[in-house]
């Protein structure tokens, strides 16, 4: 985090109007932007990214600075992000993985120079992080599902995985880059299902709360599939349409008005939503009926096959 200095400043300049763009996903606010934006976008100060990791098991991304403030997102142990600016306990950035702004507490942050790159993510509902490696060793913390972390050497019993603080066992993590395996198989629909009973937090991204799209994001990320944060978005993801007439399968997603769940086979959809308020496992016609209930006369937006 380190304002463009005048010089600097002075080479950029904004020829014509301002891009159209996202504010959930572009740095920008009234009186400051990231320096990538310059002359793209017009701000008062533009700044440098401060490169920033995740410490705590879980932080909420909100719209603006304050516990009582909406939550947008969440940001995960271990996870990176780009810090422009602080203002008292909040830092204001974006997420490194899918670009999504707002304000994290400080005290959840530390610099990437003062941790290790993360090696293995919880492909588990949650990981528990022991003193020693042994099972009935105390437990120092509790990481969810999604949270990465920086994995040394196995123990002498192979069963753990040793970290910077503690030891978590070898049957909850799994290495970055490789896709998640759950029951033989590495299907986003078995990962979700392990999700079922999870309660519902809105702008939740992990096995502790979530909310219809960040439990897409997170199953879809955990399989090898890069995915944007909100239900819109993912709409625009590559993926061939599903028609109205034709059967559905395991894994297809279903688009609604600001919301989405995954198919678990042709008739059940597994998703996270405020009506149950947890992750369930339903008949999509009864989610089609409750939106019908409610007003939508035409709730399915779209049907979508991302393989």
């Amino acid at each position: 985090m380190k304002a463009a200095n005048n010089a600097t400043r002075a080479k950029f300049s904004l020829h014509g109007p301002e891009e159209d763009f996202d504010r959930r996903v572009t740095a920008h606010r009234g009186d400051l932007a990231d320096i990538a934006l310059a002359g793209k976008m017009f701000a008062p100060h533009y700044a440098e990214v401060m490169e920033m990791r995740c410490a705590a098991p879980k932080a909420m991304i909100r719209k603006l600075g304050g516990k009582s403030y909406e939550a947008v997102s969440e940001l995960l142990h271990g996870e990176d992000f780009h810090l422009l600016d602080v203002s008292g306990d909040w830092a204001w950035g974006s997420s490194a993985h899918d670009g999504y702004v707002g304000y994290v507490p400080v005290h959840a942050l530390q610099s990437q120079r003062k941790t290790k790159t993360p090696t293995h993510l919880v492909s588990a509902r949650a990981a528990l992080i022991f003193v020693e490696p042994e099972i009935k060793s105390g437990v120092i913390k509790r990481l969810p599902m999604g949270a990465k972390l920086a994995c040394q050497e196995p123990s002498e019993c192979g069963q753990f995985l040793k970290t910077g603080k503690g030891y978590v066992h070898v049957r909850h993590v799994q290495e970055i880059g490789a896709k998640v395996v759950f029951d033989g198989t590495n299907s986003t629909a078995a990962l979700a299902e392990q999700l079922i009973g999870a309660p519902y937090l809105w702008g939740g991204r992990s096995g502790d709360g979530l909310d219809c799209s960040g439990l897409i994001q997170m199953v879809l990320g955990l399989t090898g599939i890069s995915a944007p944060r909100d239900a819109d978005q993912q709409m625009a993801m590559p993926g061939s349409e599903v028609a109205s007439d034709a059967d559905l399968r395991r894994g297809d997603l279903v688009f609604f008005p600001e919301h989405v769940g995954m198919m678990a086979d042709s008739e059940r959809m597994i998703h996270a939503n405020a009506h149950w308020m947890k992750v369930v496992s339903e008949p999509l016609a009864d989610v089609i009926a409750l939106f019908k209930s409610n007003g939508t006369d035409e709730p399915v937006l779209m049907r979508k096959r991302l393989t």
